[in-house]
């Protein structure tokens, strides 16, 4: 069997479904969307989620945690990275406005899969992003492990020939993968605890 393990770049999926056609697949199985990917003959070791929390939106944060707790009950490892603060000049104006960006996530890819790399923990890695960051990541990884598989699966939207260009392979999500991995609007947790889909997600 050939070992896979998955890396999911949760922000740059997130914007690529955060609208009004793709918006109720944020209520996704990341296990059974790996899945629909891979050969008879792979088998999962690992499936890790890169994200952050928006901690100065509630509402957000809640919907966020209701979603890792779904994931964790799946087996899915959370690798977390951190907002920061930043200023940047409004595109009317001009004037500065306070926003946040996102930091961490594409440095805890690198690491993540350097790490299991290291370990050899997996044969072949499907990177879930459509962000030409994760170029130089590739590039070094096969340079240094040529024995292992880099391949990518880009979200819908996502156009990144550069991208494309350094993997092993390429997958692209549809509407039906989306579709056929979305989780039930209630989700039986163990001991029986029920944690249902956010309303502003159907």
């Amino acid at each position: 069997m050939t070992r896979v393990s998955a890396f999911i770049d949760g922000f740059n999926l997130y914007h690529s479904i955060n609208n009004d056609r793709f918006s109720r697949y944020k209520w996704l199985n990341f296990r059974k969307l790996i899945e629909l990917f891979l050969r008879t003959s792979d088998t999962i070791s690992d499936i890790y989620y890169f994200t952050a929390l928006a901690n100065w939106n509630r509402d957000k944060v809640e919907r966020h945690k209701l979603f890792i707790r779904v994931l964790k009950f799946l087996g899915i490892k959370i690798v977390y990275g951190q907002f920061k603060k930043d200023s940047k000049p409004c595109e009317k104006c001009g004037n500065p406005h306070r926003t946040h960006t996102e930091k961490e996530t594409d440095v805890n890819i690198a690491v993540t899969l350097f790490e299991h790399a290291i370990l050899n923990s997996y044969d072949r890695a499907i990177i879930l992003s459509g962000d030409s960051d994760q170029i130089p990541i590739i590039r070094t990884l096969k340079k240094h492990y040529k024995h292992k598989e880099i391949g990518i699966l880009t979200p819908p939207g996502s156009h990144t020939k550069a991208l494309i260009a350094v993997a092993d392979f390429h997958h692209k999500i549809d509407e039906k993968h989306l579709s056929a991995s979305r989780l039930p609007d209630e989700v039986v947790l163990a001991k029986g605890t029920v944690i249902k889909c956010p309303d502003s997600w159907k």
